[in-house]
């Protein structure tokens, strides 16, 4: 191996939607600086004039509506074939599908929901606080599902923060480099969280993982070779002033692909905090054909989705509005479909 040879293969600036590589589809990071809620877990009346109601994307005034129309979020909507996983980094998602699942979570807990045949849900953003600020944050990433999965039960499963293992790493100087570790193995992380039992993460050879790191100024980490052959890993670099990757400086903020099959040593060059998320994973290295919320194979599965679609809306929607939200207590917790006893974090 020529280990001169540069340790990132290709370099592509961060927009709304970040590039991905398979077995990944999808990756958005939301960040919005939503105000004071109007006391009924919305925006404020004042704050929703000039915006486009329904197909809300401007960040006018630092936060977009998305497909809400007094709750920001995206009230009930189909997906077949390929899965979601939402990190939540700051605020709260309420989240209810159409197998009866519901939940509220956030301050890292991660959702991931698998599709397979099919589901409809909807991800809204209550705003609990009336007097201060409802700042949220968070990370969509779409993962695909190889064939032999896409029509599989549809599976909805919590990952609370105060069980996702994390490293807690401090450099020859003591300074730290924290990895959360949402799937994937890491040495000295502690045991991995079991992905949903279809997914692509659940496939021994899959080498998928799913990283966030967090480094303090002058940090210095090594990010250690992928387990497996063929594995591709996108870094995606979004806060901080200066980041090294193997000796090389980066020039930017920017979803870096990196090599995998060799450790890199990462520094924070700068005098704030990096912050990036590691994506990484054995392709599937099958054809995708993609209609919105549909990801499948060929176009005849796409034809067929949506006309399954149209005839069983995936079953049903049990709720009764497209936008349900939870209530004004602040509490996390996710109630299953069929369970009679709900779900809450546990340490």
């Amino acid at each position: 191996m020529n280990t001169r040879a540069s340790p990132v293969l290709q370099s592509q600036p961060l927009g709304p939607l970040w590039p991905t590589l398979d077995p990944f589809l999808f990756c958005a990071h939301h960040d919005d600086a939503y105000p004071a809620g109007n006391g009924a877990m919305g925006v404020q009346a004042v704050a929703l004039e000039g915006r486009q109601m329904g197909s809300d994307f401007s960040r006018k005034d630092g936060f977009s509506m998305y497909h809400g129309e007094h709750v920001p979020g995206f009230p009930g909507h189909p997906h077949r074939g390929f899965e979601t996983v939402t990190l939540v980094r700051k605020g709260l998602i309420d989240h209810a599908d159409s197998l009866g699942a519901a939940a509220r979570f956030g301050g890292g807990d991660v959702q991931w929901v698998t599709a397979g045949a099919g589901i409809m849900h909807s991800e809204m953003f209550p705003l609990l606080n009336t007097d201060a600020p409802n700042p949220l944050e968070l990370f969509q990433i779409w993962l695909n599902l190889p064939a032999r999965h896409k029509m599989v039960r549809p599976h909805f499963t919590m990952l609370w923060n105060e069980r996702i293992p994390r490293l807690e790493h401090a450099d020859a100087a003591g300074l730290r480099t924290t990895v959360t570790v949402v799937a994937g193995a890491l040495d000295g992380a502690g045991a991995p969280l079991p992905p949903p039992p279809e997914s692509w993460a659940a496939q021994a050879d899959a080498d998928v993982a799913i990283w966030t790191l967090r480094m303090e100024p002058g940090a210095h980490w090594t990010l250690p070779a992928a387990r497996g052959q063929g594995t591709r890993r996108m870094l995606y670099w979004f806060v901080g002033e200066g980041l090294s990757i193997a000796g090389e400086p980066q020039g930017g903020h920017a979803a870096l692909e990196v090599a995998a099959d060799r450790a890199l040593e990462l520094v924070n060059t700068g005098g704030d905090t990096v912050e990036c998320l590691l994506l990484q994973g054995r392709p599937i290295g099958e054809p995708v054909v993609q209609y919105g919320p549909f990801v499948m194979n060929t176009q005849q599965e796409i034809m067929q989705a949506m006309q399954d679609f149209r005839r069983t809306q995936f079953g049903g929607w049990p709720w009764d509005a497209s936008d349900p939200v939870h209530g004004s207590a602040p509490r996390r917790f996710a109630r299953h479909p069929g369970s009679a006893q709900e779900e809450v974090p546990q340490a």
